[in-house]
């Protein structure tokens, strides 16, 4: 499908009229020349400030500029009206009739006129990554759903992504662990909670080496073992990392998250001495005090240590050895990695040497501030560590509770679907409504809430359209919103529709600045738009023509909605 950003569109016509009116200008500054949606609907539906940054390089009052550039633009079939405001702002008001048949176009567009941007463009998605042995927690929440939103978004674009879980798998851990399982294990427990029982081996087995030299030496042998490659020893890894991913996938399950590939630092591992001959080779690294180093002072940076001095590598060397496979293996345009805030540094260091390597693939740090809950807002905390199995199943009964609520005359089995779609949606939606680098501080009540920013919210506002269409069904049966033309007369028509103008932009903004967060702002905002719109006009009483058209509306925010929000991995249950 053609381009149909709006921003585009008025961007490129503007930048037409100032190329007529100041042919020297060059075309780095012309294509620097943009639209953008109206920060005050009073004045136009989108504006251009170009003007007041070209006054110095023109020697020109903005408002002359702005004249000039306004007076030689063609006609565009999109635009109503343009008037200059204040000291230059050019205003733009939009052609409602010819919004209205762009509106009609999209109707039947599975992307809802979002065009294919990413076509024929790979990206690797590296985000979730819990650690073998340990039970996913609240600090995996926010990788795993922002994540899982940038994977949605990227396919919806067009490009083709790899979700990569890249698992915590290999390290000097498994020696304690593996010691810890021959002393301790509790075969009943590892069967019926395994992660939770592999983890209590580990700290059990951690603590004593804190006070015994001896179970420290020999947990050490233990993970010689292993990496040596003891049949005995690959075997039991074997079986810690199969467990792990069945608690995994319980978890991925109850939250739609899927995978393209699920391979472990372990999968790369045959690597890194490779990546340590070549860092040699080309005079990146040199040794220090028995450890090879790569020196980032020039770049603004500490040393960075891809090699102990006891001959073991560090996550720098592994991320390296990972990103050349993939490299080989995939040819990706961008690799994007989601994690949190405390590892800004070791992506702008192995980052730096991947670049001094020469490898071209672009790469992305995406980080975000940690989750915390309030003091005893979740009451189930097991040491310091709330899980997050746990937390699901809170969110799903509350969810209950309002579902009961709302339809008591819904079968039980039903309300327990519905149950679970506002309970995972709302802790999905609490985290991705929030600009990915702030510190979010999650509370029930702002989560749940039926009448504020949240997913419940947007699902009851889907729900409610839902049922509007189907009272017009019922009265107006065998009858076709459709065969009417969409018409926009009202205000509170023209509103909705220029919401619905916007969503192709939002999507693409949303994926390029890795924000999942300018989404949920405009459905948000669309919802409240909707409702407006729904509380103001007559719908089902209006005459012939009109009702149809406020019907196809109905429909396309309706779509829109229920798009966005899968994108955002939320599912829009029809009732609630």
């Amino acid at each position: 499908m053609e381009n149909n950003i709006i921003e585009t569109i008025l961007s490129n016509w503007v930048q037409t009229g100032f190329t007529k009116a100041f042919p020297d200008l060059d075309t780095e500054t012309l294509q620097a020349i943009d639209v953008s949606a109206a920060t005050d609907e009073r004045f136009g539906d989108y504006q251009c400030n170009a003007a007041m940054g070209l006054a110095r390089a023109l020697r020109m009052a903005p408002r002359a500029i702005a004249e000039q550039a306004v007076a030689a633009l063609p006609e565009q079939d999109w635009v109503q009206s343009t008037e200059i405001a204040g000291a230059g702002f050019i205003n733009i008001t939009l052609n409602p009739e010819r919004l209205a048949d762009h509106l009609m176009g999209i109707e039947d567009h599975a992307q809802l006129g979002v065009p294919a941007f990413g076509q024929d463009r790979t990206v690797v998605i590296d985000y979730s990554s819990p650690n073998v042995a340990k039970p996913m927690h609240i600090g995996h929440i926010r990788s795993t759903v922002i994540g899982n939103a940038l994977d949605r978004l990227h396919r919806f674009l067009g490009y083709r992504v790899l979700a990569d879980n890249h698992l915590g798998d290999w390290g000097t851990q498994f020696g304690l662990l593996i010691l810890g399982y021959h002393h301790f294990v509790d075969q009943d427990a590892l069967a019926q909670h395994p992660v939770e029982e592999l983890e209590r081996i580990y700290v059990k087995s951690y603590e004593r080496s804190q006070s015994d030299a001896e179970w420290l030496d020999q947990a050490r042998r233990e993970l010689v073992k292993l990496q040596q490659g003891d049949p005995a020893h690959q075997e039991l890894w074997q079986q810690f990392v199969e467990l792990s991913l069945q608690e995994f996938d319980k978890i991925y399950t109850r939250l739609g998250v899927r995978f393209d590939l699920v391979r472990g630092e372990s999968f790369y591992r045959d690597r890194f001495a490779d990546i340590i001959a070549t860092l040699q080779k080309v005079g990146l690294a040199e040794e220090s005090e028995g450890a090879q180093i790569v020196r980032l002072e020039d770049d603004g940076l500490d040393v960075c240590i891809v090699q102990k001095r006891d001959g073991g590598y560090n996550y720098a060397t592994s991320d390296l050895a990972t990103v050349q496979q993939r490299i080989e293996e995939f040819q990706p345009d961008t690799i994007i990695y989601v994690t949190d805030e405390r590892q800004q540094l070791h992506f702008k260091q192995f980052f730096t040497i991947a670049d001094k390597l020469g490898w071209q693939t672009e790469l992305v740090h995406v980080w975000f501030g940690l989750m915390r809950l309030p003091e005893a807002t979740f009451s189930t905390r097991q040491g310091n560590v709330i899980r997050l199995e746990r937390l699901l199943d809170e969110a799903e009964s509350r969810a209950l509770e309002i579902v009961k609520q709302s339809s008591p005359d819904m079968p039980e089995a039903q309300q327990l679907v519905v149950a679970r779609a506002v309970g995972i949606g709302a802790i999905k939606y609490a985290d991705l409504s929030q600009n990915p680098q702030s510190l979010v501080t999650f509370t029930w009540d702002k989560a749940m809430a039926m009448d504020g920013n949240s997913a419940p919210y947007l699902q009851y506002a889907y729900a409610r359209i839902a049922s509007v269409r189907d009272k017009y069904g019922e009265r107006f049966p065998g009858q076709d919103p459709r065969q009417f033309p969409l018409s926009l007369k009202e205000e509170a028509e023209l509103r909705l529709a220029k919401r619905l103008l916007r969503f192709p932009s939002v999507v693409l903004r949303a994926t390029q600045l890795y924000r999942p967060s300018i989404l949920a702002d405009y459905l948000y905002d669309l919802a409240q738009t909707y409702s407006s719109f729904y509380q103001n006009l007559p719908f089902l009483k209006a005459e012939e023509g009109v009702r149809e058209s406020r019907i196809r509306l109905c429909g396309l925010t309706a779509r829109t909605l229920r798009t966005g929000l899968e994108l955002l991995g939320i599912e829009t249950p029809d009732r609630i």
